[in-house]
């Protein structure tokens, strides 16, 4: 199993398709359903056995989440924020333009 190439605060684009977004979880592998997987178009389906980011995800139109294989993604450098609304709960904003994870609250 190989390590994650991105990080989790880290702004990212898609290869692809014209979205990014800030990643707040990694998942070492393959972890959603097969109906997810196989609604992806064979010549663009990616290998299950890398690792697959969430993503706080942007396009023109929307914010939503996202799912992505790491040969999908490429580092977005635009430096431009993102605007999705969930950003706020989970990150505060560095210097550099990335995202730090907030402290969770420990009960």
């Amino acid at each position: 199993m190989k390590t994650a190439k991105f990080r989790i605060g880290q702004v990212v684009k898609h290869r692809l398709f014209p979205f990014r977004g800030v990643i707040f979880d990694v998942d070492p592998q393959f972890n959603n359903t097969d109906e997810w997987y196989e609604a992806i178009p064979a010549e663009v389906r990616p290998r299950k056995d890398q690792p697959f980011y969430h993503l706080l995800a942007e396009n023109s139109e929307t914010e939503y989440i996202a799912y992505v294989s790491e040969q999908n993604l490429l580092e977005d450098e635009t430096g431009e924020p993102v605007r999705h609304p969930q950003l706020r709960e989970m990150f505060n904003k560095a210097p550099d333009g990335s995202y730090a994870p907030k402290d969770r609250a420990r009960h």
